[in-house]
């Protein structure tokens, strides 16, 4: 056989079956289509085989082309690792690593976590898509994502999930409330306030209703809001006291938010790791992930 061909091609070929298509694969390598169609001739002409069906609807693999899928892994994997290892190679690494992550983490959890590994591989390239928990597991689930950050809930069966860290729900405040200065207080006492709530497309209302059933509150919400972030915003400008998870709250001490530990119940949800089974995760995303398992132990709290 006349090997004719290089690790550029194989790195096409493994983007064609991530992306499931040569238009989302050109666009992840950062090369045109018609480049990557060449790439992919070359490797088929140089193996003397058809790795993939194309339609004008679909690409699919050939039997052969699933035969061959592992071992390019394997061997894209095993070069990657290697490169990780010698020296400062990270500093010349290059590639994308999407990572789907809940609102709540993606604001002042995840930022550590990237520019940590910003540090170590600044050509690396990190997609992240802030997004609902339903929306995170579809995009860890289709492949979009290399893995998500989430909590449990209903999770595909193709998803496997990996506790990182079990947090409490939380008043957030501004310093300046008369709830501020509090260690605890309940919830009864927290809606005598004006407060704000998320909307039921929310996958933390949807743990709180549960949680929360029969209990009655003191006051009607003023504002209802999707996201966890845009809940902070409107506290910040004074509307009032929200029920957020701990993990959306500053990780440090802030000049004008804070947080009070919520009882009566106390209300939990598991952060996690999400991961489509069967998936190997590429060196570069295992780094990340690494670094935010080690999050949780290491950062400051108000």
């Amino acid at each position: 056989m006349n090997i004719n061909f290089d690790l550029n091609d194989l790195q096409a070929f493994r983007a064609v079956v991530e992306k499931e298509g040569f238009r989302r694969a050109a666009d992840s390598i950062r090369i045109t289509q018609s480049a990557l169609s060449r790439r992919i001739e070359k490797l088929e002409s140089a193996l003397g085989v058809k790795l993939f069906e194309r339609t004008t609807r679909k690409v699919s693999l050939t039997n052969v082309g699933r035969a061959f899928l592992p071992q390019v892994e394997r061997l894209l994997d095993d070069l990657d690792l290697a490169l990780l290892s010698i020296g400062d190679g990270g500093a010349t690494r290059r590639g994308t690593l999407t990572i789907a992550c809940v609102p709540s983490a993606a604001y002042y959890f995840m930022p550590h976590a990237i520019r940590s590994f910003h540090g170590q591989f600044p050509l690396i390239k990190i997609r992240l898509i802030d997004a609902s928990a339903n929306e995170v597991s579809a995009a860890v689930a289709s492949g979009e994502a290399d893995f998500g950050l989430g909590f449990t809930g209903n999770l595909a069966p193709e998803i496997e999930f990996s506790a990182l860290l079990e947090e409490r729900y939380v008043i957030a405040c501004r310093r300046d409330h008369p709830l501020a200065t509090r260690d605890v207080v309940t919830w009864a006492q927290a809606y005598e306030y004006e407060h704000i709530t998320l909307d039921k497309s929310s996958g933390n209302r949807l743990v709180l209703d549960r949680a929360l059933a029969g209990l009655k509150m003191g006051k009607e919400s003023v504002c209802e809001a999707r996201h966890v972030t845009t809940v902070l915003g409107l506290i910040e400008a004074g509307l009032g006291i929200a029920a957020v998870p701990s993990i959306a709250m500053p990780l440090s001490p802030h000049p004008i938010l804070a947080s009070v530990a919520l009882i009566e119940p106390e209300v939990v949800r598991h952060m996690g790791l999400l991961k489509r089974r069967g998936r190997t995760l590429t060196p570069a995303a295992l780094e990340l992930e690494q670094r935010i398992r080690a999050l949780p132990g290491t950062l400051p709290r108000d």
